[in-house]
């Protein structure tokens, strides 16, 4: 399925179903230390549901799955989802393609909600209530990010010059370490209670950006 958003590329159409397979790959990046720093936060651990939104090919539930939570992951593409399912054969996780926009669980379904990755391609005014509606209370929103640094890594920097090269407005180029925008419409339903930025051990050149919020 066809995305597009006017901040991104300039809105030129983009499809991440006709990479899945490559996702399916290539994508399983994270090191143990970034999922540690999850579950020392006390989330997604046994006796939690989750729901990933944005899941891709179920990298966040696949690999948090050893700690107990039953796992909901929902996408946009179906072909990401197909890979999902097949990366996740033998694991007890239940996976639907739909926009973020549609998702529609029953209220208070889930106690912990993640985002990896995908944050800012939603429409925040539809899925922000949505959210809202569909954790427990004291509920949480876990926001990630993780990026490799054109500045601090020779693979990433030779990337982005090979990206500019053929899309010199390409929005995704001077990555550098910042928190995550959050867009104001959060505040009414949800305060910020945990944000850092930090680049993880033995990955110089990888740094992960998250934040955690809790109804009010």
């Amino acid at each position: 399925m066809k995305i597009s958003d006017k901040n991104i590329d300039e809105g030129k159409p983009f499809d991440w179903g006709r990479t899945s397979a490559d996702y399916a790959r290539f994508r399983d990046i994270y090191p143990q230390t970034f999922y540690n720093k999850i579950v020392n936060r006390k989330l997604c651990l046994y006796g939690q549901n989750v729901l990933d939104v944005g899941t891709g090919t179920g990298v966040i539930p696949r690999n948090l799955y050893r700690y107990g939570a039953k796992w909901t992951g929902t996408d946009i593409s179906e072909e990401q989802i197909a890979q999902a399912q097949s990366l996740s054969k033998g694991m007890n996780i239940d996976y639907y393609a739909m926009p973020a926009e549609n998702i529609a669980f029953p209220d208070h379904s889930f106690d912990v909600i993640t985002a990896c990755q995908c944050f800012w391609y939603f429409n925040h005014d539809k899925t922000m209530p949505r959210f809202y509606n569909m954790l427990k209370a004291d509920g949480r929103i876990l926001v990630l990010y993780m990026a490799w640094l054109p500045f601090e890594d020779e693979i990433a920097g030779a990337s982005e010059r090979l990206v500019l090269k053929y899309n010199p407005e390409w929005s995704g180029r001077d990555e550098t370490i910042h928190p995550i925008s959050i867009p104001d419409c959060y505040l009414e339903k949800f305060e910020l209670v945990y944000q850092r930025e930090f680049g993880i051990s033995g990955y110089p050149s990888l740094c992960s950006f998250w934040s955690n919020f809790y109804y009010k």
